[in-house]
This record gives C-alpha cells, structure tokens and sequence, in this order.
C-alpha cells in the first residue's frame, strides 16, 4: 500500500489514507507502475480508484520512499480518479 495522509497525520490520528498495490495492471489512468526501481519487490501498481483508510496499527514496517516524481504521478492519478482539476 502507499500511505496518502499527510505527514502531521500519523502522529495524532488513528487511522491512515492508502491507496493498494495490486499486480493486476491494466494501464488505466487511476494506476501509477511501481517497481524494484521505486524499492518494491516486483512489478505492481498503486491504484487510486480504491483509496481507503486504515487503521493504524495494520501498518507493520515501511518498505521504500517513493521519489518525488512517482508522487506526482500519484497526485495526478488521485486527481484523474477523483475528477478534480
């Protein structure tokens, strides 16, 4: 999953943001590719048509930091998903 909720969040709330990684790809606009490049143990895609919150506590260890470039594409895919402009 990629956390979405911004950083001052994760000190005082109880639940978080997320978008799911799925290695189901169907190259549509709500999908940004992430890979071993982005710290990532295979080919998958953050897809922000199913953003959701969770708890907390489901988060057990971070895996990568995604580079700014690849958080713009998630800012975009949100944008695309969500019809704003």
């Amino acid at each position: 999953m990629v956390l979405l909720s911004r950083d001052a969040a994760y000190r005082v709330r109880r639940s978080v943001t997320i978008a799911p990684l799925t290695r189901t790809i169907r190259n549509i606009p709500v999908e940004v590719l992430l890979d071993q490049g982005d710290g990532l143990r295979s080919r998958c895609v953050a897809n922000l048509d199913d953003v959701t919150t969770i708890s907390k506590s489901a988060l057990k260890e971070r895996i990568s930091v995604l580079s700014a470039e690849r958080m713009q594409e998630i800012d975009d895919a949100i944008r695309f998903a969500l019809d704003l402009p």
